[in-house]
């Protein structure tokens, strides 16, 4: 059987420059992990609206199981705007469908089966969805080879200490960038120590299987408590960066289900998003050169 790997929280519609696209960080990360021949589930909630049956419509096509009901909320939408070099800002509209997932015995029931879930703190702003993601956390068994990975995706001021200690304490791997490596050192108040550093301190004090540190043009590390890769950022005509990070725990992830090493696994991730820079939207098609490196079966 395929391995269940679970993207939890936002699942929302990216307004962009030309025109809307399917997104949400959990969504795209799960797409990119069936991609690599994995079960991908996708948790999230959308309202009963034309934009709700089609985010369900969508996600479906893709391939993808769904935990979507359908509540009364609005579905969630994002308006970006890219700059000169493709980096998007986001304006996300609160009061929405995934502010408001609700656990039922069914999630209770795939929280049981699930090998891997990913999961951020966008989605914990609303209380009903944090206490829905906490209870799916819970749930999982803590096997050794189970990634419970917090993809900590802080946007705008949605977000507090207090949510993201609460994170830290549940999930065993830890995905983060470099702008938000300050964040939460100043949140924390660390000392001005390095950048890693500070990975060091966060990985003995949550006692995290893997840290991964993304510093865009300047490459990307993953630390474990015995040792570092690191791997530098390929050169690419970027159309825009959306859903790239995403695209990069996805493959990560799967390699590492699949038996990869973290170095072979830290490679693959990022010539998938590097690839994913190359197009427009969150979800593209992957070559099949990028999904054959790892066992399809």
């Amino acid at each position: 059987m395929k391995k269940i790997v679970v993207g939890m929280g936002e699942a929302l519609w990216d307004v962009l420059p030309d025109g809307k696209k399917i997104g949400g960080a959990p969504a795209n990360f799960a797409y990119h992990a069936s991609q690599f021949g994995l079960n991908g589930y996708v948790v999230s909630a959308v309202g009963n609206d034309e934009l709700g049956n089609e985010t369900i419509k969508n996600l479906t096509s893709k391939g993808m199981n769904l935990r979507i009901p359908q509540i009364p909320y609005p579905t969630g939408t994002v308006l970006v705007t890219l700059d000169a070099d493709g980096v998007p800002a986001y304006d996300i509209k609160e009061g929405v469908a995934w502010d408001n997932i609700p656990f039922t015995q069914e999630l209770e029931s795939l929280a049981k089966e699930t090998q891997a879930v990913c999961f951020g703190s966008l989605a914990q702003r609303s209380v009903i969805s944090r206490e829905t993601i906490h209870k799916f956390l819970d749930a999982m068994p803590n096997d050794d080879g189970r990634l419970k990975i917090f993809d900590i995706n802080l946007r705008q001021s949605f977000y507090s200490k207090e949510i993201i200690c609460e994170s830290l304490k549940r999930c065993n791997v830890l995905k983060i960038n470099d702008e938000e490596l300050v964040i939460i050192s100043r949140l924390f108040g660390y000392p001005g120590i390095d950048l890693k550093d500070k990975c060091w301190l966060l990985i003995g004090k949550y006692k995290l299987k893997m840290l991964i540190l993304t510093c865009g043009v300047n490459g990307s590390y993953v630390f474990t408590p015995g040792g570092m890769s690191f791997v530098e950022t390929p050169k690419v005509e970027v159309a825009d960066t959306v859903g790239a990070g995403d695209s990069f725990t996805g493959s990560f992830c799967s390699a590492i289900l699949k038996g990869k090493s973290v170095n072979e696994a830290h490679e693959l991730a990022v010539k998938v998003s590097a690839f994913v820079c190359t197009r427009n939207g969150a979800m593209p098609y992957l070559p099949y050169e990028l999904t054959s490196s790892l066992d399809l079966k």
